[in-house]
């Protein structure tokens, strides 16, 4: 019952789309020569500037345009234009492409990377091993470690350095003994 049930659907189906096929071709050639011999709808008007175009072409136009102003030729022979270009400036042949805005940089203080370490840095600006090194230091011991030590130290500005130490916190790795891991159990939730 059920594989009849589906034969029948898929017949209906069949003839669905032959019916819409059918009413969809219905009189498909008379339709098309109604719609061919409708009246063209009006084109719209056309900007003035096209116009413009179309004038230029007539003679009296070139004829205008070709003729000679005395007047406007004496004004021009009037004017006198006096240039003088800027004086030349050598520049040195060493460089290239140098960055325009020199930069003063510092030394960092190098980490354990050697070759992969930032060697220098603009003042006022730190790498990445030295703001980890400094946050640190500052976590272990911030008595010696102040603020105003840290500005000094890698040429930072006081109101950076807070912010750094405020907002910037290492991670704390803790590693638990193997005797102490099996004591550790799940807690329930």
């Amino acid at each position: 019952t059920g594989a009849c049930a589906a034969q029948a659907v898929a017949e209906a189906a069949a003839m669905g789309g032959q019916l819409t096929r059918a009413l969809r071709n219905f009189n498909v050639e008379s339709r098309a020569r109604r719609e061919i011999s409708k009246k063209k709808p009006r084109a719209a008007p056309r900007h003035a500037t096209s116009r413009l175009d179309e004038l230029a072409d007539t003679p009296e136009i070139k004829e205008e345009i070709s003729r000679k102003d005395n007047r406007l030729l004496t004004l021009l022979k009037e004017v006198y234009v006096e240039s003088r270009d800027p004086a030349v400036r050598v520049k040195d042949g060493g460089g290239g492409n140098l960055p325009c805005k020199q930069e003063e940089k510092r030394l960092t203080k190098l980490g354990h990377l050697g070759d992969l370490d930032v060697k220098k840095v603009s003042k006022g600006k730190i790498s990445i091993v030295e703001a980890l090194t400094l946050l640190n230091n500052h976590k272990l011991h911030p008595q010696i470690w102040t603020a105003e030590k840290i500005a000094a130290e890698y040429s930072l500005e006081l109101k950076d350095v807070n912010s750094l130490l405020e907002f910037f916190i290492p991670f704390a790795v803790q590693e638990f003994p193997k005797e102490t891991r099996k004591a550790i159990k799940p807690t329930d939730r």
